[in-house]
């Protein structure tokens, strides 16, 4: 069991279990949460998923490790089913917590035609209390990114979707630092940049060759956020 800090003294810590704390945005997540002295993380990953369930209640669970391939749930619908809805419902009924986070996506509200955004919204279903907190994430870049639209366009590979698509891409430094500031949050939040961008824009600023072959597939979010980055940042990054 890896625990990243300890209690000081009689003052007791709020204990957080982060579930895919080695993943693209559970490791920004635990990143920020460590440097809160208030906190006692406890980091789970495939290995420590036993021991890590067994040892207490948690005051607050995240649920980070739902896999997040949307065309890979669509050439394995079964497995992606697995890995979205059986595994939220063994994290709600296995453990033992005060409250759950739940990372999802905003496909769970605008894509219900795919396999991907269904199981997202089943998922949510299972979660869905007064005091749990689910967080609808948008479209994210970071330096470990290795894979969708924006690395199909940086290396000239096909993007199966439509250049007049808008994404409001936001960095994950950004969305893993808002989550650990809003733990006390509940009910149902959609996380992005603001003023979204058309994904042709990107690849005119950055000369990419891509062929664009799909149909609209708008990722943005509902509700625009304060202090939000704004989604045309992340031309600085594939740059």
């Amino acid at each position: 069991m890896l625990e990243l800090k300890t209690k000081i003294g009689r003052f007791k810590l709020q204990s957080i279990a982060l579930i895919g704390a080695d993943g693209f945005v559970g490791k920004s997540i635990k990143k920020y949460i460590f440097n809160d002295k208030n906190k006692l993380i406890t980091c789970v990953t495939r290995e420590n998923y036993e021991a890590a369930k067994k040892e207490k209640e948690y005051d607050i669970l995240i649920n980070a490790a739902m896999p997040s391939k949307r065309f890979w749930a669509k050439q394995n619908p079964n497995e992606d089913f697995r890995e979205t809805v059986e595994k939220t419902f063994k994290i709600v009924n296995d453990w033992k917590s005060s409250k759950i986070i739940q990372i999802s996506s905003i496909s769970a509200r605008s894509q219900l035609d795919t396999i991907y955004g269904r199981h997202k919204a089943a998922a949510e279903k299972l979660v869905d209390n007064t005091n749990n907190l689910i967080l609808r994430l948008g479209p994210m870049y970071g330096e470990s990114l290795n894979k969708g639209v924006l690395i199909d366009m940086k290396n000239n590979d096909n993007v199966y979707v439509s250049k007049e698509s808008l994404y409001c891409f936001a960095p994950v430094e950004w969305v893993g630092k808002w989550i650990s500031k809003n733990l006390h949050l509940s009910g149902t939040l959609e996380i992005g940049s603001n003023n979204a961008i058309k994904l042709h824009e990107i690849a005119k600023k950055i000369g990419s060759k891509s062929k664009f072959i799909g149909s609209i597939d708008n990722q943005i979010i509902s509700k625009e956020i304060k202090d939000a980055p704004e989604a045309v940042d992340v031309i600085d990054f594939i740059l």
